[in-house]
């Protein structure tokens, strides 16, 4: 059987950045962590004998939910990491306006995430 050189097979060329499989399980496991964190504070909500700010406050006093809420917001930054870069990638052609706007959203996450942690253990 004469073999095809035509792309097609165990021996085609791939080209591309090869984010595929670890961006999806990426965007997958950060969305199980966001979805796991929206659970617990609606159980948190909805069991609650009061729910005033002495309540909210005395919730995010308890450090292991100050930890998995900043577990959480990591996720999500970089969930939106992986969403925004893949869009630049998709439609932004010129290279350097690209570099820009990836450089621009990157920057803008982190210090979204300094801010969180600010804000999570400033008292």
């Amino acid at each position: 059987m004469a073999h095809n050189n035509n792309g097609i097979g165990p021996k085609r060329l791939v080209v591309g950045a090869h984010y595929g499989v670890k961006d999806w399980l990426a965007q997958r496991v950060t969305a199980i962590v966001m979805a796991v964190f929206t659970l617990i504070l609606l159980y948190q909500f909805f069991t609650a004998e009061t729910f005033g700010y002495e309540a909210w406050a005395g919730l995010f006093a308890k450090q292991w939910f100050k930890l998995f809420t900043m577990v959480t917001f990591l996720a999500l930054f970089y969930h939106a990491w992986v969403g925004i870069r893949n869009i630049w990638m998709d439609y932004i052609k010129p290279a350097g306006l690209r570099l820009v706007l990836q450089s621009a959203t990157l920057l803008y996450l982190i210090a979204c995430a300094f801010y969180t942690a600010q804000i999570l253990w400033s008292y």
